[in-house]
């Protein structure tokens, strides 16, 4: 090979690796392919969660300062490496840390003074909001859409008022608050030629961790071995897309930017049919994953959930991908989304108001019911799976219409 030859090949080479490691993705692409994780993981029986580990790691915190005993929070709680939604949430912040990495765009991220209290509030509203709502924009709106329940629908209007009314607080704020509004002198980043090797050598550890479980005999390590091959390609995928659902949420407000909105819809249409298929199926048991909040429970913790996001900047999934490139916001965020996701759980616990009875006249199902409402599951009530999705596929074209006369007009728009 000559040198001309050799230097064309090199050049051809970087530019391919700038493609898929450091340009950003479109965010269809990003949601296609977070439709085919959460496809190969329901046809393992599997579903995508947040908040249930993110409120493992609270009632940790809590056990560890001395509010466990007195919240009745057991004193020996699950491994959080054998949880499967909190395995999944580690193995997300080590994808799109080893993207960010393979990216060069890993880098601490200081924020101005006000924003850590800004994410002080908005991670404590977030955890309540999440008991209430039965999880995150993950596990209360976006993952019941994909198993066809009303309760996603429930949280979606919840979402889009916490988050109007977050953005007017926010707007007000920056119009009458002067105090910690300056950011911090930005911090060069060190060893940044190292950061693709360090990037490899993060990923090669992941895939050698779930290959070393995938070969250990033990059922329960095999199932986890998947998790954090999923969790991995998640955060990875989110990074790369920049898939975030409170960008998707409030970024019609902000600048009538549809994108991430649009693309969200895509997601929903695209999994809601998927999860037709594996429901239909028998592949996995759509009341394993429901939550029994259609509606109270779905609207009010939406409402509050939403308002929280806007306060922390990011969502749940969003917060966590984030602080893998290095935001110290969102650290802060979730470590109060934590504490408060699992004092708010205890507290509602003690309550009654998450206690538990079943319905087995309401839906065809085996149906869970609480005090903020049932397992709504739409194939059960409406009678059929025709009907449900086509009345999904109804909603979300609306919600695009809206989406896209926005962009025309600026009509929802608040700055």
């Amino acid at each position: 090979m000559n040198e001309a030859t050799k230097s064309v090949w090199l050049e051809k080479l970087k530019e391919n690796y700038n493609t898929i490691f450091v340009n950003q993705w479109s965010a269809f692409i990003g949601v296609t392919l977070l439709i085919v994780v959460m496809a190969t993981l329901m046809g393992s029986g599997l579903f995508w969660g947040v908040f249930g580990g993110i409120k493992l790691w609270g009632d940790y915190l809590n056990n560890a300062i001395g509010l466990g005993p007195s919240l009745g929070i057991k004193p020996q709680l699950e491994d959080i490496f054998m949880h499967r939604i909190s395995l999944m949430n580690i193995t997300l912040v080590f994808g799109a840390f080893s993207a960010a990495l393979l990216s060069r765009q890993f880098r601490l991220n200081y924020p101005p003074l006000i924003e850590y209290l800004w994410a002080i509030a908005g991670g404590t509203l977030m955890g309540i909001g999440a008991v209430f709502a039965g999880g995150c924009t993950v596990g209360g709106f976006f993952v019941p859409l994909i198993f066809s329940s009303y309760a996603g629908w429930a949280m979606w209007p919840g979402l889009l008022l916490g988050a109007f009314i977050g953005l007017k607080i926010l707007l007000w704020s920056f119009e009458n608050i002067s105090w910690g509004m300056s950011a911090p002198a930005v911090r060069p980043a060190r060893f940044k030629s190292w950061y693709p090797l360090i990037g490899i050598l993060v990923s090669i550890l992941i895939i050698s961790w779930a290959i070393i479980w995938w070969d250990s005999g033990n059922d329960k390590k095999e199932v986890r071995a998947i998790l954090v091959i999923a969790g991995f390609i998640i955060g990875f995928i989110s990074h790369r897309s920049r898939l975030c659902f409170s960008r998707a949420i409030r970024q019609p407000f902000m600048t009538a930017e549809g994108e991430m909105t649009k693309a969200i819809i895509l997601a929903i249409a695209l999994g809601a049919s998927v999860g037709a298929f594996f429901i239909s199926n028998q592949s996995i048991d759509p009341y394993t994953v429901i939550p029994a909040r259609f509606w109270i429970g779905s609207f009010f913790g939406g409402l509050v959930f939403g308002l929280g996001m806007i306060f922390a900047g990011s969502c749940a999934s969003g917060s966590l991908w984030r602080i893998g490139e290095g935001h110290l916001k969102l650290m802060l965020a979730v470590i109060f989304f934590a504490w408060s996701g699992s004092t708010t759980n205890a507290l509602l616990t003690k309550s009654g108001l998450l206690s538990t009875n079943f319905d087995l006249d309401f839906i065809d199902g085996m149906a869970e019911v609480t005090p903020l409402g049932v397992q709504a599951f739409m194939p059960d009530m409406i009678g059929n799976w025709y009907s449900t999705l086509l009345l999904t596929y109804i909603i979300l074209f609306i919600w695009y219409l809206l989406v896209r006369y926005n962009e025309s007009t600026n009509r929802f728009t608040i700055f």
